[in-house]
C-alpha cells in the first residue's frame, strides 16, 4: 500500500522533486526492484481469455513469464537489476495484514455473486483482488533469476527498506518500486512505473529525496512523521486530517508528539493506543541486512539449464525462450562496453567561448611536412 496519497502531496508541493524519463536514460545504473511488487502486477495483468497463464499441469506461470520478459527488457537498455523479495513482515504490519484479510473474505463473497450473475466485469475484478504472491511464486522467480544471472536478495522483513537500504550505502543507484514508502525508508531515489514503463506507454517517474524534503521544508525525521499522519501500513492515523493539513501541521510543529498537543483531540481523535512512535523507529531503523555484506553479482546466463526450466518444466515454447536468451546475451554485451553518450552531452559553444575557439583555431600555423621530402625551415 505505502503511504497514502504522497505522490500528489510531492507533485503539489514539491514538483522539482519529480520528473518523467524513459527507460533507456538509466543505462548503466543498478537498480534495486521491489520483486513482489513485480510479481503481483504479471499475475494480475498476464491473462489468456480471462484467466492466469498456465503450464499443461495446470500450474500458474504468468509470473516466471513477466519476470523472464521484463528483465530482458531492462537488461536490453543497460540497466542491472537486482530484485529483493520480502521476508517476515513486521509485528506492527498485523493490523494491516487482518485487513487485507478481511478484504478478501469480501472480495470471496462478491465474486460468488457475480458468477451466480453473470457479470463476467465483476468477475474479473473480484479475481484480481483475490490475487495474492505465494511463497511459491518467490521461490520459482529465484530460480529462474538465478539461471538468467541477475542476482536476488531476500530482505530480513520488508523489501522497500532493504532497497532503500541498498541505495543509501551506494551498491545501486535507486529503488524500482510503486510503493512510496521506499521515500519513507530513506531511499534517495525512487523509479515508479520502471518494470511496467513500456508496456503500459508510461514514462518512468522519478523522485529525489533530498528535492523532496527541500521542497516540503522538512527533515528526514519530520518526513516520517508527515507519512504516518498521512496514513501507512503500520498503525492508523488521526481521523479527518487529510494531506493538505498534514503537510500545515508538521511544517508548523515538527513532529506529531507536538501536533497532538496543539490539536482539538475531540474533532480530531488519533487511533487508540495509537503505536505512531513505534512506526516511527521502523522507517527510521528498519530490520535490514547489512548492505555491506551484500555481494551484488551479474553473471552469465546458464542458457542450457534455463531452457530445461522455462521450456521441459514448465512448458514454454523453446524458440521463445531461446530468442529470450538470445536478447539477453546481447543485452548483457552492450551494458558491459557502457556508451558515453547516456551520461555526457556535448555542449556547442557560443558567445565569447566560440570567438575564443575561432580566434585560437585562426592563431595556428600549418605544420611543417616532415615526411618523403626535404625540410625546409619556416621563414
Amino acid at each position: 500500500m505505502g503511504i497514502h496519497n504522497l505522490a500528489r502531496l510531492i507533485a503539489d508541493h514539491a514538483p522539482a522533486a519529480m520528473k518523467d524519463n524513459e527507460i533507456k536514460n538509466y543505462f548503466g545504473r543498478k537498480i534495486a526492484i521491489d520483486a513482489s511488487m513485480c510479481i503481483y502486477q504479471f499475475l494480475i495483468a498476464v491473462r489468456q481469455d480471462g484467466s492466469q497463464l498456465t503450464n499443461d499441469e495446470g500450474e500458474t506461470t504468468s509470473h516466471l513469464m513477466g519476470m523472464f520478459y521484463r528483465t530482458i527488457r531492462m537488461v536490453e537498455n543497460g540497466i542491472k537489476p537486482v530484485y529483493v523479495f520480502d521476508g517476515k513482515p513486521p509485528d506492527l504490519k498485523s493490523g494491516e495484514l487482518t485487513k487485507r484479510k478481511e478484504r478478501r473474505s469480501e472480495a470471496e463473497k462478491e465474486l460468488e455473486k457475480a458468477k451466480e450473475l453473470g457479470d463476467s466485469a465483476n468477475v474479473e475484478k473480484f479475481e484480481r483482488r483475490l490475487v495474492r504472491v505465494t511463497a511459491q511464486h518467490n521461490d520459482e522467480c529465484k530460480d529462474l533469476l538465478k539461471l538468467m544471472g541477475i542476482p536476488s536478495v531476500t530482505a530480513p522483513s520488508e523489501a522497500e527498506a532493504q532497497c532503500a537500504a541498498l541505495v543509501k550505502a551506494g551498491k545501486v543507484y535507486a529503488v524500482g518500486t510503486e510503493d512510496m514508502d521506499a521515500l519513507t525508508f530513506g531511499g534517495t531515489v525512487l523509479l515508479r512505473h520502471l518494470t511496467a514503463s513500456e508496456a503500459r506507454k508510461l514514462p518512468v517517474q522519478e523522485f529525489n529525496l533530498p528535492r523532496v524534503l527541500n521542497g516540503l521544508g522538512l527533515s528526514q525525521d519530520e518526513f516520517v512523521d508527515l507519512c504516518i499522519l498521512m496514513g501507512c501500513d503500520y498503525c492508523g492515523s488521526i481521523k479527518g486530517i487529510g494531506p493538505k493539513r498534514a503537510i500545515d501541521l508538521i511544517q508548523k510543529y515538527k513532529s506529531i508528539d507536538e501536533i497532538l498537543k496543539n490539536i482539538d483531540t475531540k474533532k480530531h481523535p488519533p487511533p487508540e493506543d495509537w503505536l505512531y512512535r513505534e512506526a516511527r523507529q521502523l522507517f527510521i531503523k528498519p530490520e535490514v541486512a547489512e548492505a555491506a555484506e551484500i555481494d551484488l553479482k551479474w553473471t552469465e546466463p546458464d542458457e542450457e539449464e534455463l531452457i530445461k526450466f522455462m521450456c521441459e518444466q514448465k512448458g514454454f515454447s523453446e524458440d521463445r525462450i531461446k530468442n529470450g536468451i538470445k536478447k539477453l546475451m546481447k543485452g548483457r554485451q552492450g551494458s558491459t562496453q557502457g556508451r558515453l553518450d547516456s551520461f555526457f552531452k556535448v555542449v556547442t559553444p557560443t558567445g565569447p567561448a566560440k570567438r575564443k575557439i575561432n580566434d585560437t583555431k585562426g592563431s595556428q600555423k600549418k605544420k611543417p611536412k616532415t615526411g618523403g621530402g626535404s625540410f625546409k625551415k619556416p621563414r
